[in-house]
Formats: structure tokens, sequence, C-alpha cells
């Protein structure tokens, strides 16, 4: 590990012989003396932890809050006793804002260590006493299991608009912070504290659980700091952000033509069709599309129909709910399609692709938490305009503000009047985000040679992070690193009708923590993983499916247990 060529490697903890040594993190004491004994809760607080046990630049952390909090719950939700642990790391420029983090330490430690990645622009500190995303219902959380939890707001505090909220990006630091710095410094505080709590060497394994933001944070740790983790767990990963971020900027310019927005009624009779073209693919209807690449291929909203009617309205108008018009087909299209770039970004990309529209929950009815939260993650409730109303599609206020903090710095700017594939005057400033932003390295050698391991996966029907872009990052994985070197670290899955980050068609829970667990420290590779679905058809079970191979029907057998379906490629 290293910080720009400026911290020495850091020595590795060989057993517990060594428990207690002084030893060097990023280049730096620890702090830590032969003999050392445990803290109590109460002793954390007010620490002050030097810059120098950072491994990148900041003027230090302190302890801001620390006690303990009594076990509570039954079952599956019961949490031990634990040490809450709170503070902030405070910047180099005394304009941005501080890094706000949180610790749980568990009485009852497991000797591990696990990170939780953010979502969207970040800006609150993750529940770390949660579960990873689209963990199982039925089993332990991570704190609960032993683990010594963590996460950090990223380096600012979000407004009223919550994750959506870009106006940090006015802060060189703070932007800095949130494409990863404060992924290292959040670490390198906590496993301090950590050590200094229980008086221990390094934990024996540190793995790092995100989704979204946090998917991308998953892969840049894996790419940035790789001697630091053993094991990631990346869902629906938003890994390419800047390049999302254009592609977001051609949707949501597509969806503000006049008459191209969709209301609720005219995204169920657009789910409706797909779903009568598409169910079926997979050799049953079961309420799911499991083949998507022969859906994406064969399904056209101009020329498809719903119930023995074409789907597009006579001559093109927009003439009623129960069919689309010319102008929101090819708003559509632009939704389904890549964006290509007029040459190669600062980051090297040259594209995004386009999403599995067809089939998926782009916001349809219901007064649901849950549905309400779907809707608001793709199509909203409003139309984008300038200014852009705060019911938008998320999509949509993530590029406005984007545009407004991260591009232009001004917070009064059109955002509908930039053109993300002819930026003119702005690509600098665009190749310069791209760079920091799009975290796309795929050589994963120091990882792999660790013994690292990755879990990947995304749902098939994801409205706001594209599943065809997963798809492209393992594929050039296996391009840089050759297929049977990815395999030996690396799995990637696609869930049939699991949309970005909650469903109500199928909402994904998967023990991904134990799978991760099993592959890294006993060396047991995931095989004939089940997926479960707690909201469409709770109870409901699917294979989880190796890309390319999807979840194909036996032809026999219940259609809502995982043993009727094997795994396909065609």
């Amino acid at each position: 590990m290293m910080n720009e060529g400026k911290f020495l490697r850091t020595s590795k903890v060989l057993g517990s012989a060594l428990l207690g040594m002084v030893l060097l993190s990023a280049g730096c004491s620890s702090g830590l003396q032969t003999g050392a004994e445990p803290l109590s809760c109460t002793q954390l607080n007010g620490m002050a932890i030097s810059a120098q046990t950072i491994g990148l630049p900041t003027t230090g952390a302190i302890v801001t809050d620390a006690h303990s909090v009594p076990p509570s719950g039954s079952g599956a939700t019961a949490t031990g006793e634990y040490c809450l642990v709170k503070g902030e790391i405070s910047p180099v420029d005394p304009a941005a804002p501080k890094i706000k983090f949180q610790l749980d330490l568990p009485t009852a430690w497991n000797h591990k260590a696990l990170m939780f990645g953010g979502g969207g622009y970040n800006g609150t500190v993750p529940d770390v006493s949660g579960n990873v995303p689209a963990g199982p219902l039925d089993k332990a959380r991570p704190l609960a299991r032993g683990y010594a939890t963590f996460a950090s707001d990223s380096g600012h505090q979000a407004n009223q608009t919550g994750s959506r909220d870009g106006s940090f990006g006015q802060n060189d630091e703070a932007l800095q912070n949130f494409s990863g710095d404060a992924l290292k410094k959040t670490r390198d505080v906590a496993i301090h504290l950590i050590r200094q709590y229980y008086a221990s060497g390094l934990p024996q394994k540190s793995y790092f659980a995100g989704g979204s933001t946090g998917g991308r944070e998953a892969l840049a740790v894996v790419q940035r700091w790789p001697q630091d983790w053993d094991g990631v767990i990346a869902l629906y990963p938003a890994w390419a952000a800047a390049s999302l971020d254009l592609q977001f900027g051609r949707i949501t310019r597509a969806f503000a033509m006049p008459n191209a927005y969709l209301n609720l009624a005219k995204r169920k009779t657009l789910y409706d069709a797909a779903m009568e073209a598409c169910d079926a693919l997979d050799g049953v209807k079961d309420g799911l599309i499991s083949n998507m690449q022969a859906c994406n291929s064969r399904f056209d909203p101009a020329s498809a129909m719903l119930n023995g009617a074409p789907l597009r309205c006579a001559g093109g108008a927009d003439t009623g709910d129960n069919c689309l018009s010319d102008a929101q087909i090819a708003a559509l299209k632009i939704y389904s399609t890549a964006i290509t770039f007029d040459h190669p970004l600062g980051s090297g990309e040259t594209q995004f692709p386009g999403f599995n529209v067809w089939g998926a929950d782009l916001g349809l009815a219901g007064d649901s938490v849950a549905q309400k939260t779907v809707r608001l993650l793709a199509m909203g409730d409003s139309q984008p305009a300038q200014p852009m109303p705060a019911d938008a599609p998320y999509w949509a206020t993530f590029w406005d503000q984007w545009a407004k903090h991260f591009i232009t710095r001004d917070p009064a700017f059109d955002s509908l009047s930039l053109d993300p594939q002819h930026a003119g005057a702005w690509q600098a400033r665009i190749d310069q985000l791209t760079v920091m932003q799009d975290i796309n390295k795929t050589d994963l050698s120091a990882f792999m040679a660790k013994g690292g391991k990755i879990l990947m996966a995304h749902g098939m029907s994801d409205a706001l992070v594209s599943t065809r872009s997963s798809e492209d990052y393992f594929r050039r994985l296996q391009s840089t690193m050759g297929s049977a070197a990815v395999d030996s670290f690396v799995r990637y899955y696609e869930i049939p009708g699991y949309g970005h980050s909650l469903s109500t068609v199928f909402n994904a829970a998967w023990d991904s923590l134990t799978a991760l667990e099993s592959w890294v420290e006993q060396g047991s590779a995931p095989v004939a993983q089940i997926v479960l679905d707690t909201a469409g058809i709770p109870g409901r079970t699917r294979p989880l499916c190796e890309f390319p191979a999807w979840p194909k029907y036996k032809g026999a057998g219940d259609i809502n247990l995982a043993v009727s379906f094997s795994c396909a490629t065609q």
C-alpha cells in the first residue's frame, strides 16, 4: 500500500504472536505499544488521531462521542452490546467540510472489520448497525455477527434533498473526498481506533459492502488500496460515475422534450406490453423477465402489441393512457441506448450503455413506502424542466446537480442547456471529473494476489444504474486479466425483476456476506447461490446465475422455487 510514493508498504500481521506490537500502516506508527490494555468505551471519547496515522492528507481526526449501547432485539435482529463511536476527520482546506464517521465496536468482537458504502451523492453516514445491500432478513447483520462496522458521509453533509444534494462539488477537497479519498481516510481512522480499543493488531479480515455509489466505492478500494481489503460486495455499482452522469444528462434532455414524459398510467402500459412480449422467454410466464438479452433484441415499443392492439398510438399522436406517442417512444429509445462521446473522455471512456427499460418498473402507481421509493429512484413524478422540480426523475436531479456544482460551479446554470455529447467549452472540465469519478481500472492483480475476492450483483431491471455497465466492467476484467484469473476471485450475478436497491416486483435478499467469508477464509468458492424475493411474491426464490447465464425454467415444478430453474445462456 502506498500513498503517492510517500508512505511505506503496510506490514502484515502474522498471527496472534504479533499482537500488541508496533505496526506500520501507511508508513506511520500506530501508536499502540507492546502490552497495551484494551480501552473502555468512554476512554475513546475525545481521542485525537494524528494526521500521520491517516494515509492521505488531513489535519487529523477526533472522536466526538463514544458510548455503550446495550443488547437489543431478538432472533435475526438481535444485536449484542457495542460501543458506538462518532467522529470527524478534519480537512486540509479550512473551507472544506469535515468527514463525519461512525464506528460500532462490538463487545464480542470476531476480529474482523466491515466498511459500508454510501448512496447517491452521499452526505449522511450509513447505518453501520444495519445490513449489507440486499442482505438476508433471516440472518444476523454484520455488527451482530461480531464485526467492527464503520462508514462515513464521504466528506460533506447533505441538505434536505439528501443523496441528491451535489452542492459540495463547489469545493475541490470535498469533491476529491466524495470521489474516493474519504474511503481511505475513514478506513485508516477506523482501523486505528479498532486497534486502540481492542489492544489488537490489524483485523484478521477486512471487508467492504456497498450498492450504487457504495458499489462504486467497493470497486474503488479494490483498485486504489488493494492491500487494505480482503473482500468486497459490490451491488449495482455506479463505477463509471461521471460517464453515467453524462448519460443521465442525455436522458434528462430527452424526457424534457414536449410531450415526451410518461405519466404513471403510460408506464404501466409500457410495462404490461413488455411483460406480454418477454415474460415467457425464460420458459415460463412467472411475472419476471429473465432472458433480458432476448427481450432487448426483440421488443420495440414502436411495433409492440398489448392485448391485440398496437402499443404505439394511432398516427403517433398522444391519444390516451393505453398507448405511447412518438415523442414518448423516442425518449424511451434514448433511455435504452448507449451514449457515445465525440472523443475518449479523460478517463478513457468512449460510451455508457443504455438501460434495460423494457419490463423495468419505471415508477408505477402505488402508495406503499417501497413503491414510492422505487418511483423516486426511477422516473419520479414530474417532467424534467428548468428549474429542475424536486420530484423529477432521480437521474434528472442528479444530472442537474452535477452540471451546476461539479461542472460549471454555477448554481443558477440551466442543466438542460448543456449537451453531454457536445459540451464545448465545458469538455475540459468534464474530462477532469471523469478522471476523478470513473473507477474503471481493470488490472486487479494486486488484489487477486493477496487472496482478495469480489462478489458483484445487479438487478436486470435497474432503471438508475445500467445493468449493462456491470456487464461491461466484468467483460473488461476478463479481457485484461483473462477469464481463468477472473474466475478465481470474482463472481458476477444478475437478478431478474430486481430494480435499483429496492423492488416491489422481486426484492432481492441474498446472504452475500456468508458467501464472501467462505470464499476468503475457507477457500470455498460460491456455488448454487440462491436469492429470495421479499416483496413481489415473498418467499419466492431463484438461482443466482453467473453471468452471462440466467434462470431458465426446467419445464416442470413450482415456478416460485429456484430448484425448478437451471442457469442457461440460450
